[in-house]
């Protein structure tokens, strides 16, 4: 994740905190799993919708999502 903060340029005491979820259990939880078949089909292994937080003192805010009905894995809006 550091790898990805610092390609997308964020200086080390950014407010922005990048997290893996590498077994997929906050992803789970969220319900962002990619279960598309489209997507899983060429993927396989499940994988996480693109989403990002706005989370305040623990209190989560905002959840966007970038997948869409025509664009599923969310490859068309990556904002």
């Amino acid at each position: 994740m550091l790898g990805w903060a610092k390609d997308q340029g964020l200086a080390s005491d950014s407010f922005i905190t990048f997290f893996a979820d590498t077994r997929g259990e906050v992803t789970r939880a969220l319900g962002m799993i990619l279960n598309h078949p489209g997507p899983m089909g060429v993927l396989g292994n499940p994988r996480s919708k693109r989403f990002s937080m706005l989370i305040d003192n623990g209190v989560i805010k905002t959840i966007n999502l970038a997948a869409a009905p025509d664009d599923p894995a969310g490859d068309n809006d990556p904002s």
